[in-house]
């Protein structure tokens, strides 16, 4: 029974898209036909010019307004089909005398400025109306431009045996951002458009795009590079790394003994390549783990952050030397 009703649904879906595409044939071959005069309400791009270099829009403005021609069938079938091919298809909006705040109603504005509805001469229409909006309200901010940082929305996922070496890598890592005082102060970063890097093993350099949640809001790029390291995982004993003694109050003296260890670090080959002795920070803290009845402690080891991890410390203990006196 289920089944049975799932195809009639579909059936009857059918039989409606059928008869709605029927139905829109008719009606474009009675315009065709038509040489006859006739209106159409159409969604015409609504463009704002002329705004002072001081100011910027603090609020939206509505990117189309319904307006109502008058042609031949054949023109309004024309200008349905081609006018989004036509820059110069558009209605202006001039800002030229606004400081801050103005309301414009859209038809009074138009009989007064017939020169703003702008309609290529290849389309013999006549404008009537503006249906939607009546009204369009324009509201002005002081014009601020900065720098933030970008900040990505990508995932790296590198094929087993491989790492990310280092972060990735935004070129440029800034951005200029411009619009109304009131929005353009709250913006702290940038964000990418969200990616995914799977089963990379190799360096990559790709273009994204960057997000833009306002239309008010301009970029100095839409588009940058980012470049993310992969390199095939492998090991490196490193020697002779220093330990330090940190937090000894003035009145002890410290010795370490031996004053040296060693470790095996695991990262990208090329990056533990680059790694030496001095780039590790081995120490043990007075303050916190000495105690007078131990001798032997266990140093802390910290690697740089992009070092996949380190084993086999060597010696894993060292012994502590600790007197009294400043000399």
């Amino acid at each position: 029974m289920k089944s049975f009703h799932l195809i009639k649904s579909f059936s009857l879906q059918k039989l409606s898209l059928r008869l709605g595409a029927l139905g829109m044939a008719i009606v474009l071959w009675l315009f065709v036909m038509s040489d006859k005069e006739s209106s159409m309400i159409m969604k015409i791009p609504l463009v704002v010019r002329n705004i002072s270099a001081q100011k910027a829009l603090k609020e939206e403005v509505p990117e189309f307004a319904q307006v109502r021609l008058i042609g031949t069938g054949n023109e309004l079938l024309k200008a349905y089909l081609l006018k989004n091919f036509f820059e110069n298809f558009k209605l202006i909006l001039d800002l030229d005398h606004i400081s801050e705040e103005y309301d414009f109603i859209l038809n009074d504005y138009y009989s007064k400025y017939p020169q703003k509805v702008v309609i290529p001469p290849s389309f013999h229409l006549k404008f009537v109306e503006i249906v939607y909006p009546r009204e369009v309200h324009i509201s002005l901010d002081e014009y601020l431009v900065k720098s933030v940082p970008i900040t990505p929305q990508i995932i790296v996922q590198p094929i087993p045996g491989y790492i990310q070496v280092g972060d990735i890598k935004m070129i440029p890592s800034s951005v200029n951002v411009a619009g109304p005082n009131i929005l353009t102060k709250e913006i702290t970063e940038v964000l990418t458009a969200t990616d995914t890097l799977k089963n990379i093993g190799h360096f990559t350099n790709r273009k994204i795009s960057l997000n833009k949640s306002n239309r008010l809001i301009e970029y100095s790029l839409n588009e940058i590079n980012y470049q993310v390291d992969i390199q095939e995982i492998s090991e490196r004993i490193i020697s002779e790394v220093q330990i330090q003694i940190v937090n000894v109050p003035d009145e002890f003296r410290v010795f370490v003994n031996p004053q040296t260890v060693s470790l095996t670090i695991f990262g990208g080959v090329n990056r533990i390549a680059e790694i030496y002795p001095e780039d590790i920070f081995i120490y043990i803290d007075f303050e916190k783990q000495w105690a007078p009845r131990s001798q032997f402690f266990e140093p802390v080891v910290v690697t740089p952050n992009d070092i996949l991890e380190w084993k086999n410390l060597s010696p894993r203990n060292v012994e502590l030397v600790v007197t009294k006196g400043t000399s």
